[in-house]
């Protein structure tokens, strides 16, 4: 993770100057795709960072938080969602919020205050249907699917209006200089990635292209420690590391599974494949189960936003076409819960797996006599993964059971350690083609916004 020093100019004076300018940037933001999963993590996150200043700092001016999004019904519930999560925040910080309104003589007791800073913040959010609304701001924050030709059209737009904004996209995979160059935004634009969900999730990536503002990598990299994110910094090209290394996984664990399927059922491939790379790669779900939590649909759309970059790589596979074909397509409705995807589920846990030549779903209780069998010996212990993220031992704990699982000649053994050696070799691939500026890098956005429980890059995999 490279260390970034924000404001880092020669004198004070300037500095001041700088922090002060970033300061009048906050006071009137919006957010596009506002009502979304990621939009609404984002707007909390910005809520709080104009309740710090304005209520915290006692900074002067008037804070105006624009919720923009295409649905009303979808911004009423936003509204819902915010409240929420700024009372959370209240009763977790009521000893510095105490600090912040001791001024307030009539706040008495610890529900008054918290009652009042939910009101102060929820009076600085306006939703609106109205894309004109950002055309007052001077700093915009991006949320909205991931198309390009849309991005584009909507911050030209803006832009044409209000020459002084600035950019921060949350796109996971369009290179930002694309971006920037077909909107005309001069500069003013930056990959500012969050991981889902935004409120809870530590890592952000960044993202700047070559033309860049300085002054907005630095304002980025400042308001991302004060909202306490792990930074790390990706080169520009599309996928960056998070998707860059998830795509690739996703494809090989595509592959191993249209192999098995070749002499048995596709319900017992994508159980078998999502299971071991579960269990035995010592991860927090398996690879179809995160696939079907990212969207099969959202999966294809990235991966076709990938391939333009990379002509001599195959960025797609049919068995994702196939999928869609029959409607199957995941992702999670807006109160968090998943759809079905690869997966039917039920309270979270796996209940039936969709079989691409029945085109229905199969019990899991059906399948996993016949999968056990298949995967043949294991190790004499499983890791939980749950288990594992605790333990400060965690380390060798990690080498013990991959030795172990190294040295069994079992069909789940041997495929396991297959993947984890591609998974380290796409991971070296982004280092060695400057995507990443490190091992440790890519190790922490897999470890921070996939959970691993280690990173790719790694001496478990030889």
């Amino acid at each position: 993770m490279e260390e970034v020093h924000p404001f880092s100019l020669k004198n004070n004076q300037q500095k001041q100057s700088l922090k002060m300018d970033s300061i009048r940037k906050m006071e009137n933001v919006s957010v596009l795709g506002a009502a979304g999963k990621m939009g609404s993590g984002i707007l909390v996150l910005l809520s709080l960072e104009m309740g710090k200043l304005k209520i915290g700092k006692k900074e002067e001016g008037n804070f105006v938080l624009n919720a923009i999004d295409v649905s009303p019904v979808a911004l009423s519930n936003l509204i819902k969602y915010v409240e929420s999560q700024l009372l959370k925040h209240a009763e977790k910080n009521i000893v510095e919020l105490r600090g912040w309104y001791q001024n307030r003589k009539d706040l008495i007791d610890n529900e008054e205050i918290i009652r009042q800073y939910v009101a102060d913040v929820m009076a600085i959010i306006q939703t609106t249907t109205r894309l004109e609304t950002a055309y007052e701001s001077d700093m915009v924050f991006e949320a909205i699917k991931e198309d390009k030709s849309l991005k584009v059209k909507l911050f030209s737009q803006i832009k044409q209006n209000n020459a002084k904004a600035w950019f921060l996209t949350n796109t996971s995979s369009i290179p930002i200089g694309e971006i920037d160059q077909e909107a005309g935004l001069n500069g003013d634009i930056i990959g500012y990635h969050f991981y889902n969900p935004p409120v809870i999730q530590k890592l952000l990536e960044i993202i700047k292209s070559e033309k860049t503002n300085k002054e907005l990598l630095a304002f980025a990299v400042d308001l991302a420690k004060s909202m306490r994110k792990i930074v790390v910094q990706s080169k520009d090209v599309a996928g960056f590391i998070g998707n860059g290394h998830f795509m690739r996984d996703a494809l090989y664990a595509l592959d191993q599974a249209q192999e098995i399927a070749k002499e048995s059922s596709w319900s017992k491939a994508f159980f078998l494949i999502d299971t071991i790379s579960r269990d035995l790669l010592v991860r927090p779900m398996g690879i179809f189960q995160l696939l079907d939590y990212v969207g099969v649909d959202v999966t294809r759309f990235i991966l076709d936003s990938m391939q333009p970059s990379f002509p001599n790589e195959n960025l797609s596979h049919g068995v994702l076409n196939q999928l869609l074909d029959n409607d199957v397509k995941g992702g999670q409705f807006a109160d968090g819960s998943q759809k079905d995807g690869i997966f039917k589920y039920e309270r979270g846990r796996i209940k039936e797996v969709y079989d691409l030549n029945e085109k229905k779903y199969i019990p899991v209780a059906a399948l996993e006599s016949e999968c056990k069998t298949k995967m043949g010996v294991l190790p004499t212990s499983l890791l939980a993964w749950k288990t594992v993220v605790r333990d400060k031992l965690k380390a060798k704990l990690l080498e013990q059971f991959f030795n172990e699982l190294g040295q069994i000649d079992g069909f789940a053994a041997k495929l396991a350690m297959n993947y984890g050696k591609n998974s380290k070799a796409i991971a070296q691939m982004l280092v060695d083609t400057d995507v990443a500026e490190s091992a440790a890098d890519v190790n922490t956005v897999l470890e921070t916004g996939f959970f691993h429980a280690y990173g790719p890059i790694n001496e478990y995999f030889e």
